[in-house]
Parts: structure tokens; sequence; C-alpha cells
């Protein structure tokens, strides 16, 4: 039995564990490209849906693979609700959004809420420890043993006068 994914696009895209893999400038291409590569939605027959807020202006995807909405006037929340709202059938439908009010929303209606991360990063995995060791890369200084020590005698000498 295949499963339908709902997808709350700019949700995935802005939150901190995704991170496009692909080399293409709008955000919302590399989250397509993810969806289709990486397969987060397992089997290729479970049927994928991504949310979006706004208006199309321009954007065309003619995957087959994968069904692209634009909300227009309303957000994607409530255009995710209004998906949930016309299906006869919930128990094959997973709402991928970390917005409290969708994932309760789809919860009620019988829908499989799943979370931002663990749809990225799979079920019970968390990244953290790829977050952790991607924030101390960043904040890893630049200067040698020497010249740190350099600059601590220097302050010590400018803020406690030695």
């Amino acid at each position: 039995m295949s499963l339908h994914y709902i997808i709350d696009g700019y949700n995935l895209i802005h939150h901190p564990s995704f991170a496009p893999h692909s080399k293409r400038k709008d955000v919302k291409f590399a989250l397509l490209d993810f969806i289709r590569t990486k397969r987060p939605c397992g089997s290729l027959r479970n049927k994928v849906t991504v949310v979006f807020d706004g208006y199309a202006s321009g954007f065309s995807w003619d995957d087959g693979s994968i069904t692209v909405l634009f909300s227009s006037d309303a957000s994607a929340d409530e255009r995710i609700k209004r998906l949930l709202e016309a299906r006869q059938d919930h128990k094959n439908v997973v709402v991928v959004s970390d917005d409290n009010e969708v994932r309760d929303f789809a919860r009620l209606c019988g829908a499989q809420p799943r979370g931002i991360e663990e749809f990225v990063c799979g079920p019970g995995k968390k990244r953290a420890a790829a977050h952790a060791a991607a924030r101390d890369a960043v904040l890893k200084p630049e200067l040698t043993q020497s010249e740190m020590l350099k600059i601590n005698r220097e302050l010590r000498g400018l803020w406690l006068k030695e």
C-alpha cells in the first residue's frame, strides 16, 4: 500500500537540517532534487505533494513523480489542511511539517505527522552531532598556538596591566 506525502515546502527549506546538495540556485528546485534523488519518502510508488506559500510566478516542475502546489492567497498550512479535508482515507497520508498546528490537524484527521528533521535524516536519527561538528568547524580558530599565546599576553598587558 503506497503512501501520500504532503510536504510543507518552505518549512522544510528553511529548516537547519536541510542542506541542499544540488547546485541549483533556486532552493525549490534543490528541494525537489533532494526528494527525487535521496528518496526520503521511500518507495517510488509513494505519491509526493510539495506545497509552497504564494504564487508559482514562472516556476514550473514537470517531473511526474512529484506534484508541486502553490497556496496562492492562502497559506501553505491552510492549503495542506484543505488537502487533508478533501481526502477520504487519511491513514496512508504522511504530513511533513514542523508547524504544530498542521501536525495537530493531521493527527486529528488520522494522518501521520512527521517532523522535518525526521524526514530529512530518517526515522529516529538526529543531526545534532552533525550540526555540532559543522558549528565547531566554523568556529575553529585560524590562528596557530603561538599566535594565540602572543595575543593572550598582549591582552593581559592591556587589560590586567601586567
